[in-house]
């Protein structure tokens, strides 16, 4: 029988606030930027966009997938 290794990975989904702005796509990118500095180190494997569309116009939001090196992964 083979040995299977496991491991975790993180995950945090962002948006700019609803309203005015929402839609903002480089205002996104910042504060997701700013949020994985504040992880500290970490290792980004995968950025998802997603849209949503309400009364407001297009809502982006990202969802980043991490993890952590000291996890042990």
């Amino acid at each position: 029988m083979s040995q299977r290794s496991t491991w975790t990975m993180h995950h945090f989904s962002q948006a700019n606030p609803k309203g005015p702005g929402q839609e903002d796509v480089p205002a996104l990118l910042r504060r997701v930027a700013d949020t994985i500095e504040e992880l500290g180190n970490v290792e980004i494997h995968d950025l998802i966009m997603h849209n949503e569309i309400t009364e407001d116009g297009d809502w982006p939001s990202l969802t980043v997938y991490f993890n952590c090196p000291s996890d042990g992964a």
